[in-house]
Order: C-alpha cells, then structure tokens, then sequence
C-alpha cells in the first residue's frame, strides 16, 4: 500500500518553499539605505603621487540593493532606509543604460573636479571637445538599436565639430529624411552607422533624435588618476574637488581630521543638490567622521543642509554639519577652522 503524505506536512513543506521565496527572489523594488563612506587619499592621485597628509577627505554614498518580500519588510522597520520602485530608481532606462548613465555622470563629476581645483588652484588647463554624449535616444530615430545611451558621436558624415552647438547647426541644416552616416564611440571601439533623419517633436526640424551633451575633457599639466570602481553618479564632485585641491598645492587642509561630505560640483566649483542625504549623513557619522559637507540649501526651495540636520540630530551625532555653496566656502572653513 501507497502511505499517505500527511496533510500537515505538505502544508509545512509548502510553508517552508514560500518563506524561501520571500528571502530569495527578488521583486520589482530596490532599498535605498546608508551606503559605504569611502577614503580618498588612496583612490586620488595627482602626478603619480597619493595624499601624504593625515586625516581623510571622504565620498559618501547610498546603498541600492534589489528587494525581496522579507528584505522589503524589514527595510519598512528602519528609519533612514527607502523603497522604492525600478521606474523612481531608474526611470524609464533598462539596466544597462542606468548604469551607463551614471558612469558619465561620474565622470563629468570627476572631469568638473580636476577643473575647478586647478582653477582654484591657479594651475593653467583647456578643455578638450570629445563629441556627442548621448544621454538618450528616441524609439522613432533610424538609429535606435545601433547608437546606445553612452556611447559618444564624434562625427557626422566625416565630420567632426568643436561643440554641440555646431554638431546639432550641421544635422538641423539638412531635410527631414535625409540619409547621414554617423561617426561613434561605443565600448571604447569606434563604429558607423546610417540612418534617415526624423522631425524632432521639439522644434519640428530634421535631427537624428537623441538627447546629447558635450562630452569634453581635461588637459593640463597636472595629471590627475581615480582608482574608483563601483560607484556612479555625480555626488562625490565636492569630495574629489578638496582632495585633488590639496595635492596640487601640496598643502594640508585637514590636520588629521576626517572629513566627508556630499555634493556635485561644476567646472566654476559651484555645489550642487544631490539624493538621500539622510542617509550619506548616517554613513560618515558611523565611518568616525568629525566633519560633514552638505549642499547649502537653496532659495528654490532645496534642502539639502536642512536634511542633513536633521538626520545629525536624529541619530544625535557629534559630526558637524557644515553647509557650503562653492569649493572655496569648503577651503576657506578648513583653513579658518582646521588647519594650523
């Protein structure tokens, strides 16, 4: 005779297969949550040469992770951790193309530092023209499926251009339907492709339609190499712009102190807004840093400091939170405050 499988096993069987379901497969969700506060005196170094200084100018940044169903629920349960769905993550991008997106956009953070520290610094440096950078392409364009976000148009019809402005003069010079072989960098290996050019929804003229930006580069004398792998974005702009301004001047800023912050930066040394703050706070108080370099809040409404604040008093740190709203505020409190 057959034995019967008793009905309370199955149901403990099936009990155990949904628990191992709910800590196992992802769902359509990520957690933002406090990330990793990353020194920059090994991972920076400017011609050949890492930070000799004590103390430590720290990147902070938030933890994403995919959820589960039990990951998502205990994320609920702690304060400075976020669910959040794929399309508030990423938008309407695939995988690929948000990790693409912010490895240039940590690169323009990078690009924008080395300028505003040599400006800073009073190091003599030109900017050099890359091409296109494509930040997205339309569904409707002749070249989708060839021309990838990322990558970066150089020519167009065997010419090349010295800025956006005259790529897109060129393209929008020419009728809608007419055949153009573009010149672009994909993968770091050069490629061509031909296609029709479309109507722009925009300003009704002929274009190849995608979202672009200048894609350029620094040349100075002064070398400056990253050693950061992993992380995207544009937030450590500030960090990377005080690190790499202390090693040009050969100058300590910080004696001894550890020091993190957040923010992006532009090629004038303007500080700029960035996300989750409350929880980059809460990775450098944890990391042991004494000072914190927030975004200063602006009068658009922003409130990137307020955040900060906030969140320091939460977890009732004694990190000081200081706001700046250029690279030079950041020199000038360390050199009021820190330095000998």
């Amino acid at each position: 005779m057959k034995r019967k499988v008793p009905i309370k096993r199955l149901l403990l069987l099936l009990l155990a297969l949904v628990l191992m379901a709910c800590v196992a497969l992802p769902i359509p969700y990520y957690i933002e949550a406090p990330g990793s506060t990353i020194k920059l005196d090994t991972l920076v170094k400017v011609n050949g040469q890492k930070d000799k200084f004590s103390g430590s100018f720290s990147l902070t940044s938030v933890g994403i992770r995919q959820a589960t169903v039990a990951t998502a629920l205990f994320a609920k349960t702690q304060t400075f951790s976020d669910l959040v769905t794929k399309e508030e993550l990423m938008g309407t991008a695939s995988d690929d193309d948000y990790n693409r997106i912010q490895n240039f956009y940590m690169e323009s953070s990078q690009n924008n530092a080395i300028t505003a520290a040599l400006y800073l610094a009073k190091k003599p440096f030109k900017m050099d023209y890359l091409g296109v950078y494509v930040l997205g392409i339309e569904e409707s364009s002749a070249f989708y499926g060839k021309i990838k976000i990322g990558d970066t148009v150089v020519k167009v019809d065997s010419k090349p251009f010295k800025s956006s402005d005259d790529f897109m003069k060129y393209v929008q010079s020419k009728k809608v339907g007419d055949q153009v072989t573009i010149t672009y960098l994909q993968d770091g290996k050069e490629k061509t492709a031909q296609g029709a050019l479309i109507k722009l929804p925009s300003n009704n003229k002929a274009g190849i339609g995608i979202t672009l930006t200048d894609h350029t580069q620094v040349n100075s004398q002064e070398k400056v190499q990253f050693d950061v792998d992993n992380i995207g974005g544009p937030s450590a702009g500030l960090m990377f712009t005080l690190e790499i301004y202390q090693q040009l001047m050969n100058q300590d800023l910080r004696n001894g102190h550890e020091i993190a912050g957040t923010g992006t930066i532009d090629s004038q040394g303007n500080v700029g807004q960035i996300g989750g703050i409350d929880k980059k706070v809460v990775s450098a108080s944890e990391s042991g840093a004494e000072i914190f370099f927030a975004p200063a809040d602006l009068e658009k409404g922003d409130t990137n400091y307020q955040e900060a604040k906030k969140a320091a008093a939460k977890i009732k740190t004694k990190m000081k939170v200081v706001s700046v709203k250029t690279a030079q505020e950041a020199v000038d409190y360390l050199k009021k405050h820190v330095t000998k």
